[in-house]
């Protein structure tokens, strides 16, 4: 059952929506009453924002968590209700009906309202926090530098609402060294203080191996109202920050795993459909310039392809425009792009520094073997070759490859006539990995088409 905060922001959502809406009318046509049928793409987007929100996890608890992430949730979340409300009203033959204008007026205001408002209130939320408000007391159970690392990130998020109040020391004397938070190594006086000061939450910021401690201070505070979390230290065996997930009706920490949640994944899986078939459609003139001026440039087919693997190590065919002369290559063996590469074309040389070449990829992403932004794939041969070289690098495969990535933007593209090359491209992906989001994704589209078109480092 809804509470009545979570139903005071759905009607503020739906509020905003409808508002929206009128106020793109207005812009668009200047008289309410020229927007015909309408209502009916309204109404739908209604449902579709009641049905879709949850899912992306906006009417959560956002307290401790990062703004920029909840923008880039927001926007694609009300993203793909309008995607939905536009097929289904294509489907029902009523787009005649509907101002491709005011369609985007709509968009790009109720846009802004959803995402305008959730930050005004987290910014209210902010400063009566700063003023000592509506504030959470943490207590913190832990050792070593791990311990110190959860207290650190504490006082360094006030807005967040948490407030670390005690600590206490359950490694060797001295083990936790902190300023301006009592730390204590003794239990009673402990669990005395977090009583006495009304502490509602507990973290235990322990490693695995401390389960008998950890068993000790959750039946210590069996029948108190506190909150007790428990944030693991495994840092020395994850090799991904993979939280706690629901296995067969049993938690389960993922050590070694997907990087990315399943909420996550599906996030990635329509904003890539979506990218892609837009760009297909944006892109079709010059698709079909650079097709002719392949086909002319010299002798073979249009498209180059190549088997590489995806996720979870599937094979699957890519494409691009064919940039080299037709030529052999003994049984595998693939011989790398060089500078000056008499194989080339001049066609295929333009293509190559503008990355053009890898636009027919977005085909492979509407087939759902790629997405836009990830790893890049290799040729198999390649793959074989540098995963008995390179430490990680078949954690590239946990996720699909992306026509370009965190790596790509940092300037690690190209030929990699050197494991130490192709050693930083595989460190760039773990990173993209361990700290993925959507607002790091659109950061790398824009600086793609910003300044990764063109590379001295593609030839």
């Amino acid at each position: 059952m809804l509470g009545i905060q979570a139903l005071l922001a759905r009607l503020v959502d739906l509020v905003l929506i409808v508002t929206g809406a009128m106020v793109a009318s207005h812009t668009r046509f200047e008289d309410l009453g020229q927007s015909r049928g309408d209502g009916a793409f309204i109404t739908f987007s209604v449902a579709f924002a009641l049905v879709s929100f949850p899912v992306f996890g906006l009417y959560e608890s956002w307290r401790g968590r990062s703004m920029l992430r909840l923008t880039g949730q927001v926007s694609i979340a009300w993203l793909v209700v309008q995607a939905c409300g536009l097929v289904l009203m294509f489907s029902l033959h009523r787009t005649d009906f509907i101002s491709r204008l005011w369609f985007a007026y709509w968009t790009a205001i109720t846009g802004g309202a959803l995402i305008v408002s959730r930050l005004m209130l987290h910014a209210v939320l902010r400063s009566v926090r700063y003023a000592g408000l509506n504030l959470r007391n943490v207590a913190v159970l832990g050792v070593g530098a791990h311990c110190q690392e959860v207290v650190s990130k504490l006082e360094a998020s006030p807005s967040s609402g948490f407030r670390a109040s005690a600590v206490f020391d359950v490694g060797p004397e001295g083990s936790v060294v902190l300023s301006g938070v009592p730390v204590f190594d003794d239990f009673h006086r402990f669990a005395e203080h977090v009583r006495s000061a009304g502490v509602r939450e507990i973290w235990l910021a322990l490693p695995l191996a401390e389960a008998s401690t950890m068993l000790r201070f959750v039946n210590e505070f069996r029948d108190d109202l506190v909150n007790i979390r428990f944030i693991p230290d495994v840092r020395s065996m994850a090799l991904f920050e993979g939280g706690v997930i629901d296995l067969i009706g049993a938690p389960a920490i993922s050590l070694v795993a997907s990087p990315l949640p399943a909420r996550a994944i599906v996030q990635k899986e329509i904003f890539d459909r979506v990218f892609a078939a837009l760009a297909l459609l944006a892109l079709i003139p010059l698709l079909t310039i650079i097709a002719v001026a392949v086909k002319c440039s010299s002798r073979g087919p249009v498209f180059f392809t190549q088997h590489r693997k995806g996720a979870d190590g599937r094979v699957f065919k890519i494409y691009k425009f064919r940039t080299m002369r037709p030529h052999a290559e003994k049984t595998g063996v693939v011989t790398q792009a060089t500078k000056s590469d008499p194989r080339i074309t001049r066609v295929g040389a333009l293509l190559r520094r503008t990355s053009l070449d890898e636009l027919p990829q977005f085909f492979n992403v509407l087939r759902g073997e790629m997405s836009v932004v990830g790893p890049r794939p290799h040729a198999i041969e390649h793959d074989e070759l540098y995963q008995k070289v390179i430490n990680g690098y078949i954690h590239r495969y946990r996720i699909k490859p992306g026509i370009t990535g965190w790596a790509q933007v940092n300037g690690f593209r190209g030929e990699t006539d050197r494991v130490e090359k192709m050693q930083k491209r595989v460190e760039h992906d773990l990173y993209y990995l361990r700290n993925w989001s959507f607002a790091l994704d659109m950061r790398i589209v824009v600086t793609t088409v910003a300044k990764g078109l063109v590379s001295s480092n593609a030839y």
